[in-house]
This record gives structure tokens, sequence and C-alpha cells, in this order.
């Protein structure tokens, strides 16, 4: 069988119950690339199972983080990269719409919805998370962030890949469902709101240059210190959240809840 011209490239940290459900999913593809930070547990193992190739990424705190590294360092077969996490799920509809995409030789990139599950459910309304992860090798990398002196997160988080050329939308969406619980889900969220927080104070001293109108949008709520209210009444009241019942509720308030550490760690950073 012809295998699909794609390279996916998967970041990974200790991620043996993610890898289980994601990677048979992706048997399909031409290349898979795990790039490891190091991991204790079975994840490699795992990978390897799958036929992945796996490269082990050391970051030394500066610039390129994990995601521009491998863009940059790494044997790329095919001309059209797709970056997934380990808990994000391709689906048959999805590879479908994606093969179909890449032919077009006049498109450089796809924005994708992302499905969120939280707590166990699908979250079917409110705010709908979208990400850049399927591009033509060689189009761009993901913007870069001068943050040497504070950043202790290896991989690009918030950063988008800026490309040069036309960017689509694909309609059929990927999965995200984190099988790890709210635990690992509150600890993830309290090391990105501590990056945000010191982003922001960054970002204030340059006047907040580079930035898009929802990223300007949402630092301009945080200064205001309103950005927990906005989102909750925005996501769970205006985009109906509430229509997935408790786990959008629950969703809603700590989403909200991760502004509110970001506003409080900048006052606490700045007085």
């Amino acid at each position: 069988m012809n295998k699909i011209p794609v390279t996916v490239l998967v970041p990974i940290k200790n991620e043996e119950i993610n890898l289980r459900k994601s990677l048979p999913l992706l048997t399909d593809f031409d290349q898979i690339l795990i790039l490891d930070s190091q991991s204790t547990d079975e994840s490699l193992s795992i990978a390897e199972s799958y036929g992945a190739e796996i490269h082990q990424f050391h970051w030394n705190g500066k610039f390129p983080k994990k995601r521009n590294w491998a863009l940059r360092n790494l044997e790329i077969k095919n001309d059209w990269v797709l970056f997934l996490d380990a808990d994000e799920y391709v689906t048959p509809e999805f590879i479908e719409e994606l093969k179909v995409a890449i032919t077009k030789p006049d498109v450089q990139g796809y924005w994708i919805v992302f499905r969120n599950y939280f707590m166990g459910h699908q979250l079917k309304h409110g705010d709908q998370f979208k990400k850049l992860p399927l591009f033509r090798k060689g189009s761009g990398e993901y913007e870069r962030i001068i943050e040497d002196s504070w950043s202790h997160l290896d991989m690009e988080v918030h950063e988008h890949p800026i490309l040069e050329g036309v960017v689509g939308d694909l309609k059929a969406p990927i999965l995200h469902n984190d099988y790890k619980g709210l635990e690992h889900y509150i600890a993830r969220h309290n090391a990105y709101s501590s990056w945000e927080a010191r982003r922001f104070i960054k970002l204030k001293e340059s006047g907040f240059e580079g930035l898009n109108s929802r990223q300007r949008l949402k630092y301009k709520l945080i200064a205001l210190g309103i950005m927990p209210f906005a989102y909750f009444w925005g996501n769970y009241i205006l985009k109906a959240g509430f229509l997935d019942g408790m786990a959008g509720y629950y969703f809603s308030k700590y989403k909200a809840n991760y502004f509110f550490q970001i506003q409080t760690k900048i006052k606490e950073l700045t007085s």
C-alpha cells in the first residue's frame, strides 16, 4: 500500500499512555519522527514498535526549541510535515481530506480545528481551537520569541508557524484527548501560565509588537485584569459551552482560572 507522503513529527516526554493510542492511527504515513526530551517511561519502546524514528533533543536554553530544531536538523523525507502532540488523534475523515489538500500546488499550509475532550467528554461547543500544524517543508518555521533569559519550556507551545504563501483551512478535525487526568492538566497549565506571565512582561516592554489581532485582544484583556471573566463569559455563554453540560462548565472554569493565574503572576513579578 502506498504511504501518505507526509512526515509526522511528534514531540514527547514520558507519553506512554497517549502514544499507545495515537501511534496506531499514524501507520499509513510515510515517516514518523519522535522528538524526545529524555523520556524515562516506555515511550521509546512503544515508538519503536510502530517503526518510528527516535531523535533526542537536548535544549540549551536558547533558540531553537524542539520543533524548529527538528525542521532545521533532521532528514525530512517528504514535502509536507504534520506536527502532532502525543495526545492528538487523526481521524479517517481528516486523513482523506489531507490526502487531497497536499496535492494543491498553490497552498503552503493548513489551519486545522482540534476538537477537545475534557474529563472524558467531547466538547462540541465553546471557543473553537485551531492550530497550523500542517505545512510544506521549507515554507517557514515556528515564530521566534526572544526568551533565552526566562523560559523553561523546551518546545514551542504558544508559537505559531510563520509561512510564506497561501494558507488554507481543513474542515475535518483532529481529536485532542489527554488521558493523564486533571492532575497533569493543572500542572501543565501552571507551567504555561508562568511562561505567559513572563512573555506579557517582555511584550509590554516592546509595545506588544508582532502580534495578531487575537493575541492583541488577549493581552489587552489581561492588562485590564478582566481576561478570566471575559473568557468564561465568551466560552460558556456566548459560544454555548453550557451545551456541553458539566464538562463544558468545568472546562470554562479551569481555563478562566488559567488566565487568572497569568494575571496574578504578572502582578507578583512586577510588584
